[in-house]
This record gives structure tokens, C-alpha cells and sequence, in this order.
């Protein structure tokens, strides 16, 4: 084992664990990357300064490849043949500097001190690339604990895809993803990463103590920036970052109560008329659905497009395989209903899932065992095509058109016998407690038409009808 010289250049690839992806909510089909500079490179034991005016400073426990000879389009055996060897790395990062340059990611992961590596070498020869664990610790408690077994990307196939354009040299270094589990770290905090083959050689703990930084930013660049969005990712999760769901239980509670209609109504009063998913019809009468959005887009067939994303792992069971309890997958199918976007498998995977429900603007197959598994199923109708033949699986958790209305993934989704509304995420509260005293209104009107009063004036209610109810109302707290 030896200490490792500052690299040349550090590739990292952005996602490339299982766990990692199931965390985000996205499973890459091939790999990306971004570029680190060499003096972000720091050894075990150093601090890292959270920059002043922050709050996100993130860690990721990863495995390094350190390339020990030159790698210009090889294959994937060739790719790990090139590895000299392996070691911990910690890719940190400062989520508050993501917004100017989130697709660079050169200032939230590129600062001095920000790609701790070592503290020693495992050498490549004999080491099975597939038995490897990379484990995190934050003072002292274990955070991230994965092994290399079942990667997206094999470490052979990220040197064979990066050396199809550029070349790998010997000392350069490759950051190989994080899995699950990655956080955030306050000043005071240590984190400690270690490489190993279990119950084998390990690279020992690289160890990092976290700072607070004293200068501040100047003015005349991007101001450090960060919303609950941020801070979900940043944590892990919403909860871990302490953030209340938009969906609340209290919300999700009064949404039981309210009609779509109702919400529809409330929506177009806010300047919002094309909510509603237009054609599509609950697969079992009485359907009650409550969600997150999710989305899938389809494109239309190709026989080109189809040869290249309509097989293997493609964007339609990707979107099925990272849905969550609680969340309704939207499927832009272009109205098209002429060949099925769902069947009873992917039916059954959602609902394993706990997902809230699936909504197509296209149509679905095997609709008799879709409707069996009890997945609330909203569509255009049925059909027994499969996809290939009108649809090309194109793209998870993009903003999509679905029948008619856009929709943004963290939209809430609500379906009832009438059909399905997107209300913004933003608009939730405000949306659903009027709507709720919308219908309570509109229950008091109906009860004042059953005792025999005329409609006109009544409803909508007059000024005089509404002081009635508001009177009533009072009465009855």
C-alpha cells in the first residue's frame, strides 16, 4: 500500500448505486459525470471548511479508482485491467451553490479540500471489483454501508465509457458514486470513509473534520441559495431534513372529503382552468385517489427511437420500479389510447410499491387483472396492444402534458368518478381548505333546496343567503 499522488484529473459519475438511486427517485440508463479539480484533493485528516453563509455541506462515501496505465477506447474487461488501485474518497459537496452551476458542479464540489482521498492504496491485482464495501461514519455512527456487488455501472464499464473520448492516464482518479445514505455534516462534525474487502484488506478510515469558514462571498458572484428542495436532497429525505410533506396527513384528510370537482372549481379561480387530466375515467367506479406525482413520457413509435429505448431496463419499468408509497405515476401517452401504457405486471409492481395510483392519457392492458390487483387505475380506456406498437418509453420525472394539463413531479394528483385534477404543489393548502368550505357551503345550500326553498338566489348564494349560512355556521362552533 502507498500514499497516493494528487491526481491529474478526478472524473466522478453522478449516480451509480441501486440504493442511491431508489433514494432519488431515478435510475440512470447509461452513466454521466462531472469533472473535479485537483486541488480539491485532500488527505486523511484535514478539515473542510463549510463556506460562511451555508448550511447544506454534504458528504458521500465513495470508492476511488486510481488509473495505473493509459485507457483510450477499451472495453470493459481492458476498463478494469487499467485500475492500479482503489481507496476511499469523500465527494463533498455544498448544496446551497448548486443553482449556478448545478449541471458543472465546479463550486458545490470543486473548493480546496473537497475530494478527501486515502488513506492508503489497495492495489488493483486480484481484487475482485465486485466485492467491495464502502462504509461511512459521521462521529462515529455508521450512515452509509454498501457494497459494490450489484453497481449500475461496473467500475470495467465507466473506464471503457469515459475513454471513448477522453484519456485516462495513470494517477488520474475516478470517483465511482455513492450509495444511500449520504447527509449533511455541521462544523464540529467528523466523518470518517473506509474502503475495504470484507473480512480482507482495507484502505483504512480517510477521516475529515468539518469547520466553519469565516470569509464570506463577494458580491460580484452567485450567492450562496437554498430552498426545501435543496434540503431534501441534501439530508437524504424531506423528513430527515425536518420538512413538513406538502401532503400532510391534516391535508390529505380534508382532500378525503372533497369532490375533484370542487377542486377543479377552486383551481380555475386562481387561474389555473387546465388542471384537469381531460378523457380519462377511473377503470373501477368509486375510485378514491390520493398521490404525489410522479411522470413517464412516452414518444411516438419509431422503429429507430423503439431499437434504442423500447428494450432491456427502459424509461417505462425504470418509472415503475422507483415509485414510492404514496406516489400516483402520470403517463403522457399523447391521447393516444390505440395501444396499451400499463398492464398487470407493472400494475402489480406499483401497488407492491404502495404506490397511490397510475394515470394515462393512453389506455391499458390486461385491464380485467389490472382492475383485480386494486390499484386505483385512471385511463382513456383499454386495449390490447402492447406499447411498441404507437409508443416509445422516452422519460422519467420530467414535466409532461397528460391529457391536457402539465404536470410537474411533487404536483399532488386527486381522482375521483368524475376524474383527475394536478394542483401545484404551492397551491395545496390554500386550494384544499377552500374547496373544503366550498363543499361545506355547498352541503347547506342542498339542505336549504331539500327543505323546499327556490334555487334563485340561493345558488350560487346572494349576500342575503350568504349571511344565512354564515350565521348558521357560527351557531353551530
Amino acid at each position: 500500500m502507498t500514499a497516493l499522488p494528487r491526481p491529474r484529473k478526478i472524473i466522478a459519475v453522478h449516480v451509480n448505486y441501486p440504493s442511491r438511486a431508489a433514494q432519488r427517485g431515478r435510475r440512470p440508463s447509461v452513466p454521466s459525470y462531472f469533472l473535479k479539480p485537483s486541488s480539491s484533493v485532500a488527505a486523511s485528516g484535514e478539515v473542510i471548511e463549510r463556506p460562511h453563509g451555508t448550511e447544506l455541506l454534504a458528504y458521500e462515501g465513495e470508492v476511488a479508482l486510481v488509473i495505473g496505465r493509459t485507457a483510450r477506447r477499451v472495453g470493459p474487461e481492458e476498463g478494469w485491467a487499467a485500475v492500479e488501485a482503489v481507496t476511499a474518497a469523500n465527494d463533498w459537496g455544498v448544496y446551497d451553490l448548486r443553482a449556478a452551476d448545478k449541471g458543472s458542479n465546479l463550486r458545490n464540489k470543486g473548493g480546496d479540500g473537497f475530494t478527501p482521498l486515502g488513506p492508503t492504496l489497495i492495489p488493483a491485482a486480484g481484487l475482485d471489483p465486485a466485492n467491495l464495501r464502502v462504509r461511512t461514519w459521521v462521529n462515529g455512527e455508521l450512515t452509509q454501508d454498501d457494497t459494490t456487488s450489484d453497481l449500475l455501472f461496473p467500475f470495467g464499464v465507466l473506464i471503457a465509457d469515459l475513454s471513448q473520448l477522453i484519456t485516462l492516464e495513470p494517477g488520474d482518479v475516478v470517483l465511482t458514486g455513492t450509495p444511500a445514505g449520504s447527509s449533511v455534516a455541521v462544523p464540529g462534525d467528523t466523518v470518517e470513509v473506509e474502503v475495504d474487502v470484507p473480512g480482507g484488506v482495507s484502505t483504512g478510515r480517510l477521516v475529515t473534520r468539518v469547520v466553519e469558514g469565516t470569509v464570506p462571498f463577494a458580491d460580484f458572484g452567485a450567492q450562496p441559495r437554498v430552498d426545501d428542495l435543496q434540503r431534501a436532497e441534501a439530508w437524504g429525505s424531506p423528513e430527515a431534513a425536518g420538512l413538513q410533506p406538502v401532503l400532510t396527513d391534516e391535508l390529505r384528510g380534508l382532500l378525503n372529503e372533497v369532490a375533484v370537482a370542487t377542486l377543479s372549481s377552486e383551481l380555475r379561480k386562481r387561474g389555473y382552468p387546465h388542471t384537469s387530466i381531460d378523457g380519462v375515467h377511473a377503470l373501477t367506479p368509486g375510485t378514491r385517489m390520493i398521490g404525489t406525482a410522479r411522470t413517464l413520457r412516452f414518444v411516438a413509435h419509431r422503429p429507430d427511437l423503439f431499437a434504442s429505448h423500447g428494450g432491456g431496463y427502459n424509461a417505462q419499468k425504470r418509472a415503475f420500479d422507483s415509485l414510492k408509497s404514496g406516489d400516483v405515476l402520470l403517463i403522457e401517452a399523447r391521447g393516444d389510447a390505440t395501444a396499451g401504457t400499463v398492464g398487470d405486471v407493472l400494475a402489480l409492481r406499483a401497488h407492491t410499491l404502495g404506490a397511490a395510483g397510475v394515470v394515462t392519457d393512453g389506455a391499458v392492458r390486461d385491464s380485467a387483472a389490472v382492475a383485480a390487483i386494486g390499484l386505483p387505475v385512471f385511463s382513456q380506456g383499454a386495449h390490447p396492444s402492447v406499447l411498441g406498437r404507437r409508443h416509445v418509453p422516452w422519460e422519467v420525472d420530467a414535466t409532461i402534458t397528460c391529457g391536457g394539463a402539465a404536470v410537474v413531479p411533487g404536483d399532488v394528483v386527486v381522482g375521483d368518478d368524475d376524474g383527475v385534477v394536478v394542483i401545484p404543489a404551492a397551491l395545496l393548502d390554500e386550494v384544499v381548505r377552500a374547496a373544503a368550505e366550498q363543499e361545506a357551503q355547498d352541503a347547506w345550500v342542498a339542505a336549504q333546496v331539500a327543505a323546499g326553498h327556490r334555487v334563485d338566489g340561493l345558488f350560487p348564494p346572494n349576500a342575503e343567503w350568504l349571511e344565512r349560512y354564515r350565521t348558521e355556521k357560527q351557531g353551530g362552533l
